[in-house]
């Protein structure tokens, strides 16, 4: 017999009576703002073509590394799950696949994954009973009837959502066609781009001779001179802001930096091109790159967005096999007052530049980032990120940034997902956390109440848009 599915009212508020009553009215205040979705990785294709979903396993189990990374865990096959490799499109049966899912989604209870699928399949698609072995079909056929239908087109689902911006990330080498589209066609979502040049900065990185040659091919300089590559960059970045830009976004392997001579950076890179560097050296030169995108960035606005700390690919069969982003990257020890000293030596007191710092290392809140954020004026915490964007994740990272760098060093939620109908259950979740965290503080005479209900709206709406100049004219125009 099918088990009934129903979430709780008070799902992630604090259990203490008192302090609940106070979180549920500050939740009430924020729970239906519009959503702002500064920095993700849908794909724009969905909004340029609005095109049907095909199917359960095709929109929820495949894009998504959080899920198939646990069940990859179990022992169980990408090739059964719908998981595209190397080779092209999965083969696999999308039906058969979603029933994996449905006989091991009991692996998932207690994470954030749990909770954002049951907050899609009981808001969004409408069950009352539970994801299992029983339900798996009826779960399968109910969510590919109604993808079929309008109402779940994705531009449709966008404005249901209450999608104020939702920004994609695409490298310098994108021709941004899909953006080019949605904005011809007349439809009024504000789907924008981010600057992600990793592909062309990353010298280790396997497309990055492939991705060097279309760089040049799209902006007509010789990028194998370090005039030509900088003044190829700022055309991109150019075009990208004219799409609708407002931040650059940088995934390095860690926050080095360094602040070279023109001579000395013209030397690095002439070894970079040539092919014949040494792995320092490409770390040297993705560190400098931090620097020269900064440079641009006071001359044309874009926000830097800084996501290092992750060992990327970690599993080599799996990467060989599958490619990037298939679950196995895997968070790493990160320094950054150290790494971000040559940065903030140039750039620190900079009030026309904003930094926007992200870690996937905890230890990193409380001893350096928080006492950076609430020193400089350039930089800002980003939220509790990846494997750390979870109920007891957003929690730790308030604890511990808090007291140092107050709120207003932060940035709000942003929900950095591939998984389009998971957005509303990400933001849910973390304006429950959110109010939680206030309601304890207001219980504890440690703030009044209305001053933490105009945290919450910030936390929930504000602080995002005004990090990621969301609320300037330009912005709002693009």
């Amino acid at each position: 017999m099918a088990k009934p599915l129903k979430l709780a009212e008070d799902r992630l508020l604090p259990a203490e009576p008192r302090v609940r009553e106070i979180a549920r009215a500050l939740y009430a205040g924020v729970k239906d703002l519009p959503i702002v979705s500064p920095h993700g990785h849908t794909d724009p294709a969905w909004f340029a073509g609005n095109e049907p979903f095909a199917n359960a396993t095709d929109l929820l189990l495949a894009p998504d590394h959080y899920l198939f990374r646990m069940l990859y865990s179990q022992g169980l096959p990408l090739e059964k799950l719908g998981v595209s490799s190397r080779q092209g499109p999965s083969k696999a049966n999308p039906r058969e696949a979603w029933r994996i899912l449905a006989r091991n989604f009991h692996l998932f209870r207690g994470t954030p994954s749990y909770m954002w699928l049951n907050h899609v399949f009981a808001e969004l698609f409408g069950f009352d009973v539970r994801l299992d072995e029983t339900t798996a079909d009826f779960y399968f056929d109910t969510i590919g009837e109604k993808l079929a239908t309008d109402a779940f087109r994705p531009r449709a689902l966008f404005d249901r959502f209450r999608i104020d911006c939702l920004a994609t990330t695409e490298g310098p080498s994108d021709t941004l066609e899909h953006h080019k589209t949605i904005r011809a066609s007349g439809w009024q979502g504000n789907v924008v781009t981010a600057y992600r040049p990793d592909a062309v900065i990353d010298a280790e990185h396997e497309d990055f001779a492939a991705s060097i040659q279309r760089f040049a091919e799209l902006t007509g300089e010789n990028i194998y001179s370090w005039s030509g590559y900088l003044a190829a960059h700022r055309a991109r970045r150019s075009f990208f802001i004219s799409m609708g830009a407002t931040s650059s976004d940088h995934g390095h392997p860690n926050a080095e930096t360094l602040d070279l001579s023109d001579i000395a950076a013209e030397k690095l890179f002439s070894k970079i091109v040539s092919g014949a560097f040494a792995p320092v050296e490409a770390q040297e030169f993705r560190a400098q790159m931090l620097t020269e995108m900064a440079k641009m960035s006071l001359d044309d606005g874009l926000v830097m967005q800084l996501h290092p700390g992750s060992f990327r690919n970690h599993n080599r069969w799996l990467h060989g096999a599958f490619g990037r982003d298939k679950g196995a990257d895997i968070p790493t020890q990160t320094d950054y007052v150290r790494a971000l000293k040559p940065f903030l030596d140039r750039f620190g007191n900079e009030t026309r530049l904003s930094l926007i710092l992200f870690t996937l290392d905890e230890t990193a809140y409380a001893r350096e980032l928080a006492p950076l954020a609430g020193h400089y004026p350039i930089l800002k915490l980003g939220p509790a990120w990846w494997f750390h964007d979870s109920p007891e994740g957003m929690r730790r990272f308030r604890e511990q940034t808090t007291e140092t760098a107050g709120f207003y060093n932060t940035v709000g939620f942003n929900d950095d997902t591939r998984a389009f109908l998971s957005i509303p259950a990400r933001h849910d979740m973390a304006r429950r956390v959110d109010c939680g965290f206030l309601a304890r503080l207001v219980a504890e005479h440690r703030m009044e109440e209305d001053e933490a209900c105009e945290v919450a709206m910030d936390l929930a709406h504000n602080l995002v848009k005004r990090a990621y100049k969301l609320d300037q004219p330009a912005a709002k125009a693009a």
